[in-house]
């Protein structure tokens, strides 16, 4: 995989696809569709296409006919009984809005069959270019794709009916696309030590929070911070926390809360949030802190309580999940992961500065510029405190010098990364995708 692969919208598509043959690209199409169906279901005899009137249903008609042709029972039918494989060629990605009754009892039929089902190009009732689910839409366990994957396919909820993804090359040319999909190789853009660096130089990063009850969540971030690479962590929490703080981060300073002002004066990066409580004593501080100086910041947590926008010269960074980010759009959280990139652009124009949505889609804006999306879930994150980690991992990449932008993709594809490292089928912790940072950063 690139460093970053395009991922299409429905515009993007047709400008894709202008000027060549529709007869050749629907047949190849509709080709690849057939060997997919062959290769992963080579057991199934039954096979029933649902076709709409568009060219995605002329892919799935052309489909039937290939497989017949291969000596297999296919036709096209709504009767869906007893199918072992039902093709999904009703919408394509032209389509947008909710399916009309009548489409959504067939999308119903679809799910309800009982056989494995594979979507042409798109699940019908996935709006293409945003993942957008606004009613009925077919849960594939396959979906064939033409040419490039589409944004509705890597981005929630849309992502959650695509099932595998197979891209089927139809020979159009690569065109630049607004959304990109990051690989792996993003990772090559984060700076090493070098040998004529100190630990300051390599990385100085201040975390603010760890209040009583909560020390734990900087202590996580402090060391993610270390094991990405940082060369000096210090953390700033309440007194109360500090004799905790020392024997669960040996290697990092700690300081008084009330002294992390001065403290961030030596830091090349601070992390907001960690532990820090809602008070109105620390939503100054963190105010204060994202004011008065200008030392590239990611804010996380309890620092995105209550926050309003504010101008910085500096790299600035909000990670909520869609709970915080409804918080700070006045929306509910469910709203946010019906809309993810509608809300993820939103907060961008709002607070003018990176916004990384976490989730299994995880998404990352930057103003001016086009959304980012890490794909290659990692679903053992979704423990308690592996926020706290990714924190801590973009505070180091941005204390080595990072734009805010690269640097909150590069450390969501390396907080996966380490989670896959961890290799636990079960009751993965955040300290065990902390341990495991510096093997994914290898």
């Amino acid at each position: 995989m690139m460093e970053l692969e395009p991922l299409y919208t429905a515009a993007e598509m047709k400008a894709a696809e202008a000027g060549h043959d529709v007869d050749t690209l629907m047949d190849r199409a509709a080709r690849a569709v057939a060997d997919a169906v062959r290769a992963r279901y080579p057991d199934a005899q039954r096979i029933r296409a649902v076709c709409g009137k568009g060219a995605n249903g002329g892919d799935g008609r052309i489909a039937v006919n290939l497989l017949r042709e291969a000596g297999l029972d296919a036709e096209e039918s709504t009767e869906l009984e007893g199918a072992d494989v039902v093709i999904d060629a009703l919408f394509g990605t032209g389509f947008s809005g909710a399916p009309r009754a009548e489409a959504a009892e067939l999308i119903g039929r679809i799910n309800t069959a009982g056989a494995a089902v594979v979507a042409v190009d798109i699940p019908s009732g996935v709006d293409a270019s945003s993942g957008e689910v606004p009613g009925e839409a077919v849960q594939a366990h396959l979906t064939v794709t033409m040419h490039g994957v589409k944004v509705g396919l890597e981005v929630g909820p849309g992502l959650f009916h695509a099932g595998e993804v197979v891209l089927a090359d139809i020979g159009l040319e690569d065109s630049v696309t607004e959304q990109a999909l990051v690989g792996e190789e993003i990772l090559a853009r984060v700076p090493r030590k070098g040998p004529g660096q100190n630990k300051y130089t390599a990385g100085s990063v201040l975390v603010v929070g760890g209040s009583p009850g909560m020390s734990g969540a900087a202590a996580l971030t402090a060391r993610a911070a270390f094991r990405a690479d940082a060369g000096y962590v210090a953390v700033a929490a309440p007194k109360d926390s500090l004799l905790v703080l020392e024997t669960l981060v040996l290697e990092a300073v700690k300081r008084p809360l009330e002294e992390a002002l001065d403290a961030a004066g030596r830091a090349r990066a601070l992390a907001l949030g960690p532990g820090l409580g809602r008070g109105e004593e620390q939503r100054e501080l963190v105010r204060r802190l994202l004011v008065e100086t200008d030392v590239p910041a990611v804010v996380d947590a309890d620092a995105l309580h209550e926050l309003e926008p504010l101008e910085r010269g500096a790299a600035t960074v909000l990670t909520p999940h869609s709970g915080e980010l409804g918080r700070l759009l006045g929306e509910e959280a469910a709203w946010v992961d019906a809309h993810r990139l509608e809300a993820l652009r939103r907060a961008v124009a709002r607070f003018g500065c990176v916004v990384l949505l976490k989730g299994p889609d995880t998404l990352v804006g930057a103003p001016g510029q086009g959304v980012l999306v890490v794909g290659a879930n990692e679903p053992g994150l979704a423990t308690a405190g592996t926020g706290d980690v990714l924190t801590g991992i973009i505070a180091a990449f941005l204390a080595k010098g990072m734009d805010g932008r690269w640097a909150a993709a590069a450390a969501a594809v390396a907080h996966r990364r380490a989670a896959r490292a961890a290799a636990k089928p079960a009751g993965l912790i955040a300290s065990d995708v902390v341990e495991a940072l510096p093997a994914a950063l290898s």
